[in-house]
């Protein structure tokens, strides 16, 4: 008897794990060296994180140490740009950061064409600035760890206008597409 419960068990792992490894999910790919989820998932680290399908977030979902004062010259150069009114992504540095930069310059690499909260970011894993010539916009990590092309975010998620914007400890530069 009991040579037949151990072989029923032994079939029902081996039937469960041949099933599973036939699964018809289907994978999407991201970058080359990035990890590709599920249609529908997200990383691990960022499942906690609120997220709209649209990117749109309030003041609720604002994050980070440093959210006390707003970048006031880079908001400003990138609102007289017309570029807060339309639903963006702005990767603003802080003014201690930006320092005597002038932001005119810079607007586009920090700005990306779609609005994006900190989940959706995380998902994406990497975005196109409106720099065409800067590359691609790393993001690595997920909520107050995340990066953009190694700058630390000082505070996330900020509702201004129709844009999202991410206050970070650097002002990015632009690496050229290879």
């Amino acid at each position: 008897m009991t040579k037949v419960r151990v072989f029923g068990v032994g079939l029902l792992v081996a039937a469960t794990a041949a099933l599973t490894a036939c699964g018809s999910a289907t994978q999407v790919a991201g970058p080359p060296g990035r990890m590709s989820f599920s249609p529908g998932s997200v990383p691990a680290g960022a499942a906690g994180l609120t997220g709209s399908p649209d990117g749109s977030t309030t003041k609720a979902d604002v994050f980070g140490p440093k959210c006390s004062s707003k970048p006031s010259r880079f908001l400003a150069a990138a609102g007289a740009a017309g570029l807060i009114g339309t639903a963006v992504t702005v990767f603003a540095p802080a003014d201690e950061v930006l320092g005597d930069t002038d932001p005119e310059p810079i607007l586009r690499l920090h700005v990306i064409g779609k609005r994006y909260d900190a989940k959706g970011l995380a998902v994406a894993g990497s975005v196109s600035s409106l720099d065409a010539s800067g590359g691609p916009v790393k993001i690595d990590g997920f909520g107050e760890n995340m990066t953009i092309n190694g700058a630390k975010i000082l505070c996330g998620n900020v509702p201004e206008g129709n844009a999202t914007v991410f206050v970070i400890d650097k002002v990015l530069r632009s690496e050229p597409v290879s």
